[in-house]
């Protein structure tokens, strides 16, 4: 099964190739995946049919105990059969539906056969939350085929709505999922359905469970996005909507029944819901002109039947429910497809203008006919062996369920009626009305499917004994009660043949009425569940427009106001009413620390009260290094280390910008608002500090670092822990991190619009050539700008050489020593930086000649290449090795594989600053200049001396 899924994925990526290739065609070529599917699921008949159900298990996530657990049992069988076989004819007729220079058409095939994989999916899951997973993806690719031409403002608007509805249903369900999973400590439902909760939890989980499935199968009051969902092309519309999407709530419904079909909530939901739904559609259908809309009212009407019957809960109600599954999604299919051809062929769908179609093209009016009959529940086809099964199992039960017949029988009425008008408006020749021309002839090619679709309809209805021992071992799952009912075409005259003939009756007399006139449609009831979700939108939609106007007011200060606020409050409070305060406090352990923290907290408080922006950043920095000191005295050299090296690049980059700003703040915020910050920002520091402190003192486990020392050295094979945790043990969480610092270093050269990227050839300075930037000379281009100190220059020709080859000492020795890649990378940033003070952006180019986009990615590149180098030795991604060679002369060896990964995490720390360099230096640099190119040479002098 597993496999199956896996190659319906293939064929969705290689199906655009297809359709580009041999166009329409390939259509053909993608219908063979749902096909096999069909032909697998047909292959293991024999064993469904004895009851034993068809297992696959795989790992997925081993730490967290989840696995794709597959299970395939009679209704998993049932749904699988139609998800395969009526998939494969839709594709085949898709084929002739869609024109071969269609724009849209190798998307439709990769959505289409990727939904069918999902589905599949969906349908033979025996976890939960795999069940959800591709319960999701169904909707997501729904999403994509109803909305298949974007340019359509309708489309648009029912695959949005389709997708807000039933997304938001499924996130009720996955709660339902959860409460249920966690209860039965397992997610599997073929072992929580004998390990169910108790009282109203289990309520409530099914209760969500339950919105789930309304929401996704159309049902009141979720029924609305259903007809909206037309506006997809037909073939969508007889797939999703007919025997795949749609039928995904009433396989959940099925599939939890025998388990909880005698929880309080569960009968009377989904009766109630169901007999509403059933109603509603049912009289839609009548009012519609257009052919595909009749349909579409009626799919949502027998939706409403299907959890009818699935949801009363009996052996027998269960057996004529899977029985209805199976004629809905064959007659349903048949007339979608049959609607396509009209709208092919005729270039309307209206059946105000259709007429005489039938005498014009018989054959699609037999095929539509025989459909339109099992639809009506007309014998000898498989919907009146399924409605007779229905009434029967009705018939033998309490006060309620005879209750339930009356409306079940109600509404079959309705259905004959609508059906009528379904075949008189689309074949019958209409007095006044023109007879139809047929612009493209009806062939057979094109009329395969539903012509096959409506003969398997013909066929289950003479069969049905046949179809009774398929589908028994999934009724059998419910408790029998008397004699159990099985399907067949004549069971005599009965009561229920009774009820049959009394609804077409009726249905015939309704369409009649109608017809004639004597009976109006278009007055409404007073719930209009499409009325109804544009309020909801529009609340929505007018509520954020508030919000957004009362909270996002353009002040950086209010938002940071907002967020400290909440976190003195929420998180304050609750340290105040916990009193989670451990008896023992220990102010320091060495009074060195107290000095420390003195610097730190004075440097705060004067950075705060600053006027100057660049006295207040040199404040700011030195806090900083006092943290730093504060490390140092706690033992930890390689934080302390990265601590110094972060905060001097982060003063260098601070600096760069405010060259581009005024010298002082502002005089805002006046004197009581500022006051009111001092307190604020106190309050912030009081409960951070109180929340770091009880962090550390309620610890209860023991720390898993307490052995990460010996794991650092056997496993590992270093004796710096920071690093070999960084690097090896905890290699995953540094990968996201230089995958961040990538990402922003995008984000910054993306702000500032560089200009030059071509680094090797240009300078960077108007006017250079290229000559003079192929040859660099060592500080000399500098030497000429009065604005660059000489002493500055004279201590960089001193100093960078020495720095780029302790960056390097650094990196190689960080497994052992404090260092590491990300400390090598900030020391070589360093030495950059000092490059571009002495010399400006031309000397920052000569020193690193190279793009700082490609070292980036050449830095990620060998990140993940030497994660990825272990798996095909049999290791783990990002799994290091340790190598002890034995040179001649250098001696004995010990190397460790993950230096390459802290190579990589270098690369991308250099280039990362040197990106910053460019953007926030050169790039400024480039503007000041052009700014000062229109001020008159004398004037500059002046302002230089």
């Amino acid at each position: 099964m597993l496999v199956l899924v896996a190659v319906h994925a293939l064929a969705a990526v290689i199906a655009p190739a297809l359709v580009r290739t041999w166009g329409r065609r390939a259509l053909y070529l993608v219908a063979a995946v749902p096909a096999a599917t069909l032909v697998w699921a047909l292959a293991h008949t024999g064993q469904v049919r004895s009851g034993t159900p068809v297992v696959e298990t795989f790992p997925w996530v081993p730490g967290l105990g989840l696995e794709i657990a597959l299970r395939m049992g009679a209704l998993g069988w049932l749904l699988v059969v139609l998800v395969g076989g009526v998939g494969a004819l839709v594709l085949a007729y898709s084929a002739h539906y869609f024109s071969s220079d269609d724009p849209g058409l190798g998307r439709f095939a990769a959505v289409f056969v990727a939904f069918a994989g999902a589905m599949l999916g969906l349908v033979v899951s025996d976890d939960l939350l795999l069940l959800y997973v591709f319960w999701e993806l169904t909707t997501v690719f729904s999403y994509l085929l109803i909305g298949y031409d974007p340019a359509k403002r309708a489309s648009r608007r029912a695959a949005m709505q389709a997708l807000l509805v039933t997304t938001l249903g499924g996130l009720a369900m996955l709660a339902g999922f959860i409460m249920l999973g966690q209860h039965a400590g397992t997610y599997r439902w073929s072992e929580i359905a004998g390990n169910l909760p108790d009282g109203g939890y289990l309520a409530v989980a099914l209760v969500l469970v339950l919105l789930g499935a309304m929401s996704k199968s159309a049902i009141f009051p979720f029924n609305f996005w259903l007809p909206n969902a037309m506006a997809a092309p037909t073939p969508v519309s007889a797939y999703l909507h007919a025997a795949a999407m749609v039928k995904a709530g009433v396989f959940l419904v099925a599939l939890m029944g025998p388990a909880v079909a005698d929880v309080a909530p569960w009968r009377p939901v989904l009766l109630t819901t169901g007999l509403v739904t059933l109603f509603l559609g049912a009289w839609s259908a009548l009012r519609q002109v257009d052919l595909k809309l009749l349909l579409a009212y009626g799919t949502v009407s027998q939706l409403g039947l299907l959890m009818v019957v699935l949801g009363a809960g009996t052996r027998d109600t269960a057996l004529a429910g899977v029985a209805m599954v199976l004629a809905h999604a064959l007659f349903k299919a048949t007339l979608f497809l049959s609607v396509g051809i009209i709208d092919h062929a005729t270039g309307t769908r209206d059946l105000r203008e259709l007429s005489g179609l039938g005498r014009r093209s018989p054959a699609l009016a037999v095929v539509a006919t025989l459909a339109a009959a099992s639809m009506a529940g007309l014998p000898p086809l498989a919907g009146f062996v399924a409605k007779e099964a229905a009434y029967e199992a009705f018939l033998h039960g309490g006060v309620a369920d005879r209750v339930v017949l009356a409306g079940v029988v109600l509404g079959s009425a309705l259905t004959v009626a609508y059906t009528l008008r379904f075949l008189w408006g689309a074949f019958a020749a209409k007095p006044g009305v023109p007879t139809t021309e047929t612009t493209h002839p009806v062939g057979w090619p094109f009329l395969a499917g539903p012509a096959l679709l409506a003969a398997a309809g013909l066929v289950v209805g003479v069969s049905a004994p046949a179809v009774d021992r398929l589908l028994a071992p999934y009724a059998d799952l419910y408790p029998t009660t008397g004699t159990p009912y099985h399907l067949a075409l004549w069971h005599g005259p009965t009561l229920a043949l009774g009820l049959s003939v009394a609804a077409v009756a009726a249905g015939a007399g309704l369409f009649l009425l109608v017809h004639r006139g004597r009976l109006r449609t278009g007055a409404w009831l007073p719930f209009d569940g499409a009325a109804g979700y544009q309020r909801v939108v529009n609340g929505v939609d007018r509520l954020a427009v508030e919000l957004t106007g009362a909270t996002q007011r353009g002040s950086l200060p209010f938002y940071l106001g907002v967020i400290l606020i909440v976190l003195v409050v929420l998180p304050g409070s609750a340290l105040l009413a916990g009193s989670p305060w451990s008896g023992s406090f220990r102010a320091w352990d060495t009074p060195l620390q107290a000095v420390a923290a003195a610097v730190v907290i004075v440097a705060a408080i004067a950075a705060a009260r600053a006027l100057r922006r660049l006295t207040a950043m040199i404040l700011v920095g030195v806090a900083g290094y006092g943290t730093a000191v504060l490390f140092v005295l706690h033992g930890a050299p390689d934080l302390a280390l990265t601590q110094f090296l972060v905060e001097t690049v982060t003063i260098v980059m601070f600096v760069l910008v405010l060259r581009r700003l005024p010298e002082k703040f502002s005089e805002r915020p006046i004197r009581s608002s500022r006051r009111g910050r001092i307190g604020l920002g106190i309050a912030v520091g009081a409960v951070t500090a109180g929340m770091a402190y009880v962090a550390a003192s309620g610890r209860q486990a023991v720390p898993i670092s307490v052995g990460f020392p010996d794991e650092a050295v056997s496993y590992g094979g270093g004796k710096n822990v920071v690093n070999v945790t960084l690097v090896d043990i905890r290699a995953w969480d540094t990968m996201g991190e230089i995958a961040v610092l990538v990402v922003a270093a995008t984000g910054v050269a993306s702000l500032i619009f560089r200009r030059s990227r071509d680094l090797d050839k240009r300078s960077g300075i108007p006017g250079a050539t290229t000559t003079t930037a192929s040859r660099p000379r060592w500080l000399t281009t500098g030497a000429t700008t009065r604005r660059q100190s000489v002493i500055l220059q004279v201590v960089t020709r001193l100093l960078f050489h020495a720095i780029a080859v302790f960056s390097i000492y650094l990196l190689f020795s960080g497994h052992n020593a404090p260092g590491g890649g990300f400390a090598a990378g900030l020391v070589a940033g360093l030495a950059l930086t000092v490059r571009y003070l002495a010399g400006g952006r031309t000397e920052l180019n000569s020193a690193a000649p190279v793009d700082a986009g490609k070292l980036l990615g050449a830095g990620l590149f060998v990140a993940v290449g030497t994660g990825v180098v272990a798996i095909p030795f049999g290791g783990e991604f990002l799994q290091s090795a340790l190598l002890d060679f034995h040179l001649p002369v250098v001696g004995h060896l010990h190397f460790v594989t993950s230096v390459f990964f802290d190579v990589g995490v270098y690369l991308i720390v250099v280039g990362l600053v040197l990106d910053i360099l460019r953007s926030l230096g050169a790039e400024m640099d480039r503007q000041h200049e052009t700014e000062r190119s229109d001020v008159p040479a004398e004037v500059r002098d002046k302002e230089l001396v």
